[in-house]
């Protein structure tokens, strides 16, 4: 499996991660989309670590916890094999400060997410969202405590706009706390908002994209078609609400390009999409999901070749969004000598 430093960071990843959102199953449908017990888990863990892929990334509201519990318990006696990433900030509890990333909160929901994994430190520490009700003054202070006190090594943010995520690396550098150096964002053929800001940001600061639903929330697993109503067993049934939005004429033009190419590749559908992201600016890993072992095996044949340059050519086409009129500031100067070198953001 190809490595990669993760953003400007000393620290090597796997360009495939694996998303362990479905191991638990407790809980509301949003936090719990899967039902992986231990003994599963360590079986797909350990298809895993055989393939190179030892980045795995959970959250503390997966599950209420018992996704951190499951990974942390299939993974004792070979901790010092894996990488962990975990996200806090979203609300686990009922009390006004379980929610958030102010000094109260931080430690104790680090503290908590260390008992359920069963470590005592975290390789990744990402921000599940911006908290705008505590200054990012004191979330970073919290946060480089965290870091000098071994409990974390670094330091990321999640579903942060491109001003929220500027603010905090300018504080971090102004007083000296640990910079974000990741970004778990959402990323994939049918959803390229990324590329308007936040990769441009990447790009300028050293900061790794760590994305999330490569497959468009399920979309581009090949089991939807144009002119074929949704399979009976799709998550979507059940998920549609809290998708990411994507216009349908656009979402069937992607999957007919990738039906073209899967052809002439021998490829599937997801390993060509996922493939896709791999060859992007900025991705310093990608994560994938699985509820079984097939899926798993599917998902990791995504890494270790490449689409050549014009199949790729041909999915940014197909892939392509652009409003009635470029959202202001990006029409304003884009193809005067100041703009900066394109980096395929989506449309231009």
């Amino acid at each position: 499996m190809e490595t990669r430093f993760l953003g400007a960071s000393g620290l090597k990843v796997p360009a495939l991660g694996f998303g362990v959102g479905t191991f638990g199953g407790k809980g509301p449908l949003f936090s719990a989309w899967g039902n992986i017990d231990v003994d599963e888990a360590r079986r797909l863990i350990d298809i895993c670590l055989d393939a190179g892929v030892n980045f795995f990334d959970t959250a503390d509201v997966y599950s209420e916890g018992a996704s951190e519990e499951i990974l942390g318990a299939a993974l004792k006696g070979r901790r010092d094999r894996a990488l962990i990433s975990t996200k806090t900030a979203l609300r686990l509890g009922d009390g006004p400060n379980d929610v958030g990333t102010s000094r109260l909160r931080l430690p104790k929901a680090v503290d908590a997410s260390l008992r359920r994994l069963g470590t005592d430190y975290i390789d990744l520490l990402q921000l599940h969202a911006f908290d705008a009700h505590t200054p990012v003054e004191e979330t970073l202070s919290a946060l480089d405590d965290l870091v000098r006190a071994g409990k974390v090594r670094y330091v990321g943010a999640s579903n942060f706009s491109g001003w929220q995520l500027m603010k905090s690396l300018a504080v971090a550098d102004r007083r000296g706390h640990p910079r974000y150096v990741a970004n778990q964002a959402y990323y994939s053929l049918i959803g390229r908002d990324y590329e308007w800001e936040l990769m441009p940001l990447g790009l300028d600061q050293g900061v790794g994209a760590v994305v999330w639903s490569p497959l468009g929330w399920g979309r581009l697993t090949g089991k939807i078609r144009r002119g074929q109503p949704l399979p009976p067993n799709s998550r979507l049934h059940d998920t549609a609400g809290f998708a990411p939005p994507v216009d349908e004429e656009r979402l069937y033009r992607v999957v007919d390009a990738l039906d073209e190419i899967a052809a002439e590749t021998g490829k599937s559908i997801p390993q060509i999409a996922l493939n896709w992201l791999l060859q992007r600016p900025t991705v310093s890993t990608v994560l994938i999901g699985a509820r079984n072992e097939e899926q798993l095996r599917q998902n990791l044949g995504a890494a270790g070749w490449n689409l050549d340059a014009a199949q790729v050519a041909r999915l940014d086409a197909a892939s392509a969004v652009m409003p009635p009129s470029p959202y202001y500031p990006y029409w304003n100067g884009m193809f005067t000598e100041l703009a900066p070198p394109p980096v395929s953001v989506a449309g231009l």
